[in-house]
């Protein structure tokens, strides 16, 4: 399914959050199949993990995957999961940034502090604080590596409504590349996956079958993404034999959606 050795992340400890469906489902599959020991988040319960998660699983792979659930939407979550985590392992070689959502198109001006609490506490607060807590686990890695996953909309601006979701996501692009800056020192590179409009529960959610099928004929790739298409950026990214020169890099998958 996915080029890469099975082998190329053997004995690695990774960490990916909202893991549960979509794009973070695509990814904890994908370094499974390479080896790795993963701790997936999958968001605040186990019910979507059956189809999205377990049923992708290559063959000899569960005993090397440990689910976790926490709310990440709370203000404390962040700093939860990392406790979860770090109660289960010393060192984490990998952490993937996932969780995050729009939680709903809110228009201009309309914009309520609940929303604001919302979008930042998941998107902006949750993923700062994990990975302050589990900086002391990333420094006992040999070549730890750090993806965050940002969105298109972070770079060129999302559709209405999205503008509390999509400042955040430029806030994220940013943050990591001065985390890069911050880390390297201690051998640490942080990059970021920038998912294009890729179809997942997300868009089947937020965005109209009609508004999806002029974005897909806009696309110079003619298609919409899958969350498999955006799985091998994480790999190559979180791979020091693969992109051991690669930090403070926004990797844009979008089929030419957008050529900055």
């Amino acid at each position: 399914m996915i080029g890469f050795d099975s082998r190329l992340f053997e004995n690695r400890t990774v960490v990916v959050t909202g893991a549960g469906r979509g794009i973070g489902a695509a990814v904890a599959v994908a370094f499974l199949r390479c080896g790795a020991e993963v701790l997936v988040h999958a968001g605040r319960d186990l019910s979507h993990v059956e189809g999205d998660l377990l049923a992708r699983l290559p063959a000899g792979a569960r005993p090397r995957l440990t689910l976790l659930t926490e709310d990440l939407s709370r203000p404390e979550g962040g700093q939860e999961l990392a406790r979860e985590i770090l109660a289960r392992t010393g060192t984490v070689d990998v952490l993937v940034n996932n969780a995050g959502t729009m939680g709903g198109r809110v228009p201009a001006g309309t914009e309520t502090r609940e929303d604001y609490d919302h979008v930042l506490d998941l998107n902006i607060r949750s993923v700062v604080a994990l990975t302050g807590a589990l900086l002391p686990a990333l420094r006992r890695s040999e070549g730890a590596s750090i993806v965050n996953t940002v969105s298109i909309s972070g770079r060129s601006g999302g559709s209405a409504g999205s503008a509390l979701y999509s400042g955040a996501k430029a806030f994220v692009s940013a943050w990591t590349k001065t985390l890069a800056k911050e880390l390297a020192p201690d051998g640490i590179r942080v990059n970021a996956v920038s998912p294009g409009t890729i179809m997942t529960d997300f868009h089947r959610r937020y965005s109209s079958k009609a508004k999806l099928d002029a974005t897909a004929d806009a696309i110079p790739l003619k298609r919409l993404g899958t969350a498999e298409d955006c799985a091998p950026a994480y790999l190559f990214l979180a791979a020091g034999s693969l992109s051991g020169y690669v930090t403070g890099q926004i990797l844009e998958v979008n089929g030419g959606q957008l050529m900055p």
